[in-house]
């Protein structure tokens, strides 16, 4: 053969040998990525080429799928009652990523989840009809938090304690997921959603951790209680008011002057919300003990899925002592979402146990056939002793009757609860955080509820700024909703 000619030949053989090696490359390694590239408008054609799958709240679907009528997007979401139900479907755009339920779930809602497909499916290639997401939200609750909450700033979140089931999650101000679903609409209201300084796509609920100010004081009590500090809730403890912060000259002081806050026991502490008394606790326990404690309530931990991504409630670490003196009043670098701090009031009412919260209940394919059951799958652990829970739980009820959450009482039905007012600003100079987490018991049917409501900010003036006169009315509004019936 020729020289040229059999040189050419090997040439192109090693061109075709490395197109088909780029070629394979391509679609066994790099396909799926191309596949699944935010740019690909095939996946957006193809997954709004039907309707959707819905998710559903007490028995009924709160979304939908409805014709464009125009366009190779054939269909587009659909919401019922979408600013009540944001913080928990969230949205599922043709121009933007999903988010919350509706992201979580995306493959089982527009049926291509692998669990979804029959024998005939499989053979020829159909998309399977799509599932529907069960959530454990009570309506009820939702819309009582949601109204009661109103134009205020802030995040509630409901609980069973016994199942863990959440039952509310609400963010205000909230925005309607039904303006984002459009390709041709959605980058208007994107811009104008984002751009909007009162952050209405941030869910506060689960996902906006702020400093949870005297709320807080439930862990630290539960730490003096379980190390054995003190025995009791009602043991005098060894606390000047006002308090000097370690290696410091400055007073540590109460918002009540006259409150009978020195050497105070847990339950008048409680009662009254006195800092000197757990600013003094925290640094006798030590900054470990309560970090302990705490994490075993759930702060730290940056994998808590309800299947939505809870943003990490954070007890610091390495601090001096004065810092550690703050964070036993909820300050410092302490904090926490109303998820994290109805969590501590879950653990209280059942008992020093939590229940793992969650807020699907199942998912099931097109015919209502459970592909998994959550409510089967919560686990229970062990986070202080029963001993320890009734004590605080019986501090707790008389905050509610006869201190400071007094807003927060609920007729026949048996209610403990803590108020929180965090400092917001350089030397507080922000309107404060008001706070309020509490547990509830029909005194007739004995169902139970735990709450945690927090309001960043109100029409009111700073001085009626408190957990008590801001955050308790909602929890209140909230526990009636869940022990009625």
């Amino acid at each position: 053969m020729n020289k040229t000619i059999r040189r050419a030949s090997v040439f192109t053989l090693l061109l075709v040998l490395a197109l088909l090696v780029r070629a394979t490359w391509v679609q066994f390694y790099e396909g799926r990525a191309l596949a699944e590239d935010k740019d690909n408008r095939r996946n957006a054609i193809e997954t709004y080429s039907a309707p959707l799958g819905n998710i559903i709240v007490g028995g009924r679907s709160v979304t939908g799928s409805a014709p464009t009528g125009t366009g190779d997007l054939r269909y587009k979401r659909t919401y019922t009652e979408g600013e009540l139900y944001a913080a928990v479907t969230g949205y599922a755009s043709q121009a933007y990523a999903p988010t919350q339920l509706e992201g979580i779930y995306t493959d089982l809602l527009n049926g291509t989840d692998p669990r979804l497909r029959s024998v005939l499916d499989t053979l020829t290639g159909r998309r399977a009809d799509p599932g529907n997401v069960v959530t454990t939200i009570d309506p009820d609750v939702q819309k009582a938090a949601y109204e009661a909450l109103g134009d205020k700033k802030g995040g509630a979140v409901a609980l069973d304690p016994k199942t863990g089931r959440i039952l509310a999650v609400v963010s205000s101000p909230s925005y309607d997921p039904s303006a984002l679903t459009d390709a041709n609409t959605a980058g208007a209201a994107w811009e104008k959603l984002t751009k909007d300084p009162e952050k209405p796509l941030i869910n506060r609920a689960l996902r906006q951790p702020l400093p949870p100010g005297s709320t807080f004081k439930l862990v630290v009590a539960a730490a003096a209680l379980e190390d054995g500090l003190y025995t009791s809730v009602d043991e005098r403890t060894d606390s000047p008011d006002p308090y000097t912060l370690p290696g410091t000259t400055r007073d540590l002081t109460n918002e009540n002057p006259d409150a009978p806050c020195t050497n105070a026991s847990i339950r008048t502490a409680l009662q009254y919300s006195c800092n000197n008394v757990f600013a003094k606790m925290a640094v006798a326990l030590g900054q470990d003990k309560v970090r302990a404690m705490a994490e075993k309530f759930g702060f730290n931990d940056d994998r808590l899925d309800v299947p939505v991504r809870a943003y990490t409630s954070v007890y610091p670490s390495d601090m001096n002592p004065s810092q550690t003196a703050l964070t036993g009043i909820g300050q410092f670098d302490v904090t926490a979402t109303p998820l994290q701090m109805a969590m501590v009031s879950a653990v209280l009412a059942n008992g020093g146990e939590l229940v793992s919260p969650h807020m699907v209940s199942r998912i099931t394919d097109g015919g209502g056939g459970v592909l998994r059951d959550y409510d089967d799958e919560a686990e229970t652990k062990e986070i202080v002793s029963s001993s320890t829970a009734e004590q605080l739980r019986s501090a707790m009820r008389t905050v509610v009757e006869k201190g400071t959450g007094s807003n927060a009482q609920v007729p026949g039905a048996t209610v403990g609860g803590k108020t929180g007012t965090a400092q917001h600003g350089e030397n507080n100079s922000q309107v404060p955080y008001a706070w309020f987490t509490s547990y509830g018991t029909s005194d007739a049917s004995g169902k139970e509820v735990a709450v945690a409501v927090v309001v960043e900010q109100s029409d009111a003036a700073r001085s009626e700024v408190s957990g008590n006169g801001l955050a308790a009315p909602v929890a209140r509004a909230m526990m009636e909703a869940a022990l009625k019936g």
